[in-house]
């Protein structure tokens, strides 16, 4: 994860369209330092738990789809969420690791309950494949026995999950740098940390390792709490939702000067407060603030990594 900070870091220093302010942080710091808004794990109660390996299995396959719901304006991450637990719990061989390697488009929106063709559904479903494969020809079919092989390290998961699943390896090429964003896997990694309460699965020694995870959501946020701001050019395309395309320049900064922007909000309200943070609190706030604002006016790209 030091690879996200730095890079995400670089990014900020040089960017051309997205400025973090430092003055929009230590507002945020001050208004929210005595008390981080505590935002559970699934308390919107749409994700499946059995406290066991199926649970893991469940995560792995929701956070491989989890990505580009805004061309659909009614579809969104609580459809899928919480389409494939109902879909798990009619059938618990749902996401055996040789039926995922067999879904089609139109087996894919009848597990969802969804009417119509998803966005990027050929993708999607090219990830459903790929997760099947690997999961069976490298870890005996279940995403818990890569989670067992990473010896309780959320990094070496991430590492792990990047190096076995091309869909999940999130970076791209900024100003001849290359930088790492790595939004699913470390979504994973915080899912499985998550859902079973740091214990069992979920017992990682190094979560504070884990860093926001870069969306459309979180950029949105920070830039209506004052933390990020756009150039003129970019304030006009996000307002008019113009698309943006996948590993511009424009794109890129909105993730990485997010990840930066929390990390230097973390590192404040620490040096503030003495009390520790985890990143993965301060996203999940983040995220739930974005969601309970739906005005708010996200930027619009086509990607399979958020």
């Amino acid at each position: 994860m030091e690879e996200v900070r730095a890079s995400s870091a670089w990014v900020a220093s040089h960017s051309s369209h997205v400025t973090v302010d430092s003055e929009g942080i230590e507002k945020v710091v001050e208004s929210v330092e005595n008390s981080i808004p505590k935002v559970e794990w699934n308390y919107e109660g749409i994700h499946y738990f059995d406290n066991g390996p199926l649970t893991v299995q469940y995560l792995f396959v929701l956070d491989a789809l989890n990505f580009c719901f805004w061309p659909d304006q009614e579809l969104n991450y609580d459809d899928l969420a919480s389409g494939l637990k109902a879909a798990l719990e009619k059938d618990q061989s749902v996401f055996n690791a040789d039926r995922l390697q067999k879904y089609t488009g139109p087996e894919l929106r009848e597990l969802l309950k969804w009417p119509r063709p998803l966005p990027l559904e050929d993708e999607r479903v090219r990830l459903m494949h790929e997760v099947g494969f690997e999961l069976e020809r490298s870890f005996g079919g279940k995403a818990s026995n890569i989670v067992e092989s990473c010896g309780k390290s959320a990094s070496k998961l991430v590492a792990t999950i990047a190096r076995h699943f091309p869909g999940f390896r999130d970076h791209t090429v900024y100003k001849g740098h290359q930088v790492f964003l790595y939004k699913r896997a470390q979504i994973f990694a915080a899912d499985v940390w998550g859902a079973f309460k740091g214990k069992g699965y979920g017992e990682f020694n190094d979560v504070g390792s884990i860093t926001i995870f870069a969306d459309y959501i979180v950029p949105a946020v920070l830039q209506q709490l004052g933390v990020l701001r756009y150039s003129t050019t970019l304030a006009n395309i996000i307002g008019a939702n113009k698309e943006i395309g996948s590993g511009t320049e424009e794109e890129v900064e909105l993730r990485a000067c997010s990840i930066y922007a929390v990390e230097k909000m973390r590192d404040l309200i620490v040096k503030r407060t003495g009390k520790q943070v985890l990143s993965v609190e301060l996203d999940l706030w983040l995220w739930a603030y974005g969601v309970s604002n739906p005005s708010l006016q996200h930027h619009r790209t086509l990607s399979i990594y958020y």
